[in-house]
């Protein structure tokens, strides 16, 4: 008589984790938000009781989200592969990577410096497109304006270089301990512990904002979930179906009430509760979240959130453009929809003639 696969071997076959591309879609609405002008609304009594919480300002943490969701998948895809093959290829892994992020990214580099040389007569911008082709940008002092948000694009490059080989040398029982290492590492930097780094052209090795601790974190939730024994640790904790609920309310609460500066260890708080939420997400198909998270629109958004987040300030200029005098909140939804649109334009006209192509 055959015995039934164990819950770990059942997460473990699993291709695909239904409530993520949701947990996308909230993430660059998160950014949509930060980037448009209609803070100073929030602080009346309109908003509620919210009304000038800081929470209306902190639309950045859906890049952290991002960061931390990178950090699971990527480490996830990388231990199963090894699992199934007794290795994973360095070179089908960059591969991978550089046929989904390049083409869309050095389009959005070559618009952007367009529109600021010939445009806007900014000649001076031209010796900052280099930092931008090699993923420099979250050093660089300074930016092409239409090219700000890729600082994140940078962190993330610069990650998904240097951890899969590090996964690929580091013995099995020292990988927890170096993530561990590396997070306190991180968070004592961006503290200026160890003073500013040194300076190259525009470019200063010091990380002021830029952080990798939620991509460490969320690379620290796959190794543990590869385990059977971590596995079943962890849904002792967010295995519930109402796990995914709280952690998004514990989330939201931590936004709402740390202090101004969430540099150290406020922020380190926020992100092991983001890689909470993820837990929670991916242990159960059906966790308590996933009506929301799966619907069509929310699931469709997050499929192309890369491209929205790519193209979302050239969508917002040329709205501006169009409507200097336009109202914050119909800038908000006209800009978001228009950078929507964008995206879905490039994923099924441009990045999939790329796509074609990967291993």
């Amino acid at each position: 008589m055959t015995s039934s696969p164990s819950p770990h071997r059942i997460w473990l076959s699993q291709s695909r984790f239904g409530s993520l591309d949701g947990l996308r879609a909230l993430c660059i609405l998160a950014v949509l938000w930060h980037h448009a002008p209609i803070w100073a609304g929030m602080a009346s009594p309109l908003a509620g009781p919210l009304a000038g919480s800081v929470i209306w300002s902190r639309g950045f943490l859906g890049v952290d989200a991002f960061f931390v969701l990178s950090g699971f998948l990527i480490t996830t895809l990388l231990l199963r592969e090894r699992a199934a093959l007794g290795r994973f290829s360095l070179r089908a892994f960059y591969q991978r990577r550089a046929l989904r992020i390049l083409p869309a990214y050095y389009l959005t580099v070559a618009l952007a410096a367009t529109w600021a040389v010939v445009f806007k007569g900014r000649s001076e911008d031209l010796a900052l497109v280099p930092w931008y082709l090699l993923f420099l940008a979250n050093f660089l002092q300074g930016d092409i304006a239409l090219l700000s948000p890729t600082w994140s694009l940078s962190v993330e490059e610069q990650f998904y270089l240097a951890w899969p080989l590090a996964l690929m040398l580091l013995p099995a029982r020292l990988v927890l301990p170096a993530l561990a290492l590396a997070v306190g590492l991180n968070v004592a930097g961006i503290l200026g512990v160890f003073g500013s780094g040194p300076q190259i052209g525009p470019l200063i090795l010091a990380l002021p904002n830029a952080t990798y601790a939620p991509m460490l974190i969320g690379a620290g939730l796959a190794v543990i979930l590869a385990g059977p024994r971590g596995f079943a640790g962890l849904c002792r904790v967010f295995g519930g179906r109402l796990a995914a609920p709280l952690m998004l309310g514990l989330v939201v609460v931590l936004a709402a009430v740390l202090p101004e500066d969430l540099r150290g260890w406020p922020n380190l708080g926020l992100h092991l509760a983001l890689a909470g939420l993820v837990a929670a997400l991916v242990l159960r198909e059906d966790n308590g979240l996933a009506p929301l998270l799966r619907a069509a629109p929310l699931a469709r958004l997050g499929a192309v959130s890369y491209g929205v987040y790519l193209y979302h300030l050239i969508a917002q200029t040329l709205v501006l453009r169009i409507a200097p005098d336009i109202a914050p909140w119909a800038l908000f939804v006209t800009y978001s929809a228009l950078a929507w649109a964008l995206a879905e334009l490039s994923f099924r006209h441009f990045e999939s003639w790329f796509a074609r192509f990967r291993p």
